[in-house]
């Protein structure tokens, strides 16, 4: 049967527009002016101003000659040059692609070479990065250098080729008309993965998913009009997991940090009266551990979003002694960032803590703008069972997925494979619907024919006081095929033995997931900090 409603009724370009963030920043500047958009160190920023700025911005790289698809690079930190490179690089068209500041310079390298950057905005603390980065490729971006007055770094004179940012967004337009996507579909960002197991992927997303991830993040994490947040998440990671287009909807503060130190994030927290912040547990044990003389009291609970391995228990006592409110996020820089969620159900506070904790460990349900999420068995594609137990894979589809890996192909449709996002990562699917990660796909220990989760292992370490740092990988067994082998790093001033570990493990697991064998060494990670488990593989099977 055909549908008559669409068919005598088409598409008016009056009322059918693309989606795009940036129509946020537009409404928040003409709405509220004067409100304070952004604070960095003594110095704020108006929505006018910042609105203006990424329109000038914007009207400055279309002089340059950078049209609709090409690639503007930029290696900042949390700083106002990058709140407004993610408004103005889109608005001329272009897209944005937001490098680890962390990278050494053969990887960054490799990304400039791969997302033919035209331009590339650095901030000067990173400038002889930059250099070694564009003498080891043939691209040959603009460079143009952001002196950030907050940075307290050498400033010897820059070579005269290098373009000052402030003088570059000097001479845009702030009255400049700038573009709205063609399609909704459109690339607004190229984020790359990694690559701890070969080059990086290039992450391709597009204005669609960026608008409805932003306006996702302000439901889920409840945030209010004139909300707070502070800038310990890199913006560089999944753009900040959309959150520098987010506060434009509630006409909320960005509160920047170029470093996270545990002074500048408590002063900032009382000071700014911050309601919101996101980060890796790394940033977590950092607010807890800092000294009760270098902390200060906060106006309110604040809430604190997490994403990663589950921070261990008393971290999380920590958090909630010190005035936060801990919500666990998953997801992957092909999702936008957070796409799944640990909503958290009012009954569950009278809860023992130890059923608390573990029912606050779950990653949870799907995030509110994706449409499809589940745990099912790769090969079949069938749902496993809802019995917390059968491990499977998490897939996705929705919205906030990823368009493709840039100029990789083969990567895309291996992705995408049967209509699923395949993340790689491996969960349980419990009764009420919420999923707890057990691994990644490759990182499963396989014994005896049982799997093995190395998160589980993981977790019961990080109970014992000593343990600062604990990472699981498989190890070859001459019965058992494989058989589970920790690396610790210990907490300052602690220390514990083999058997000690031994013992503790044998409190908290099965027997056969004990680990047969435990290093004390330092722990190798990527740029990002992840834990490099492929290097820690290659130790033991030699």
């Amino acid at each position: 049967m055909v549908n008559p409603f669409n068919t005598d009724l088409d598409r008016n370009p009056a009322n059918f527009q693309p989606l795009t963030p940036l129509l946020f920043l537009e409404r928040a500047a003409g709405v509220m002016p004067d409100h304070t958009a952004i604070v960095h160190g003594t110095s704020t920023i108006t929505y006018r101003t910042f609105y203006r700025r990424s329109c000038q911005l914007a009207s400055a790289l279309a002089k340059l000659g950078i049209v609709r698809a090409d690639t503007v690079s930029v290696l900042l930190p949390n700083v106002p040059a990058m709140l407004e490179a993610h408004h103005g690089v889109p608005m001329c068209g272009a897209v944005l692609h937001a490098i680890n500041t962390r990278l050494d310079a053969a990887t960054i390298a490799f990304q400039l070479e791969h997302a033919g950057a035209k331009v590339l905005i650095v901030d000067r603390a990173f400038l002889e990065l930059a250099e070694a980065a564009l003498e080891l490729c043939e691209q040959s971006p603009t460079v143009i250098v952001y002196d950030d007055p907050q940075w307290s770094g050498d400033r010897t004179e820059m070579d005269a080729k290098w373009i000052d940012y402030e003088t570059f967004v000097g001479a845009g337009d702030a009255d400049f008309e700038w573009l709205m996507p063609e399609d909704e579909w459109d690339a607004i960002a190229i984020s790359y993965t990694s690559g701890t197991t070969g080059d990086p992927k290039g992450v391709v997303t597009h204005h669609r998913g960026a608008y409805l991830l932003a306006q996702g993040n302000a439901l889920v994490a409840s945030m209010p009009r004139y909300a707070t947040y502070l800038w310990t998440l890199p913006m560089f990671h999944c753009n900040g997991w959309c959150f520098p287009w987010t506060l434009s909807v509630l006409f909320g503060t960005h509160v920047c940090l170029r470093e996270v130190r545990e002074e500048p994030i408590w002063s900032a927290l009382a000071q700014q009266n911050v309601t919101h912040l996101c980060g890796a547990p790394p940033v977590m044990a950092l607010l807890v551990a800092t000294p009760p003389e270098t902390r200060q009291p906060l106006a309110r609970t604040v809430e604190f979003f997490t994403a990663a391995a589950p921070p261990p228990q008393r971290i999380l006592a920590g958090m909630q002694e010190a005035g936060f409110n801990v919500t666990q996020l998953y997801g992957l820089t092909e999702t936008y960032g957070p796409a799944v969620v640990n909503e958290w159900h009012e009954e569950w506070d009278d809860l023992e803590v130890d059923a608390r904790t573990a029912l606050k460990a779950r990653q949870g349900v799907r995030y509110l703008p994706l449409e499809r999420l589940d745990v099912l068995e790769p090969d079949t594609l069938e749902p496993v069972p809802r019995d917390g137990e059968t491990i499977g894979e998490v897939m996705f589809r929705g919205n906030v997925v990823m368009k493709g890996y840039f100029r990789n192909p083969e990567a895309t449709k291996a992705a995408f494979a049967g209509g699923w996002f395949h993340s790689g990562d491996l969960a349980v699917m419990y009764p009420d619907g919420y999923l707890e990660l057990k691994d990644r796909s490759k990182d499963i220990i396989i014994s005896g024919g049982e799997n093995i989760s190395s998160i589980e292992i993981e977790d019961a370490l990080y109970k014992h006081p000593a343990v600062a740092v604990a990472a699981v990988v498989a190890m070859p067994h001459e019965k058992w095929g494989e058989t589970p082998c920790a690396f610790i790093e210990f907490a300052p001033g602690a220390v514990a033995t083999e058997d000690e570990l031994t013992r503790h493990c044998r409190e908290n697991l099965a027997s056969y997931k004990i680990p047969k064998r435990f290093v004390f060494s330092s722990i190798p990670r990527t740029a990002t900090g992840k834990i490099q488990k492929h290097v820690l593989r290659a130790q033991v099977s030699q």
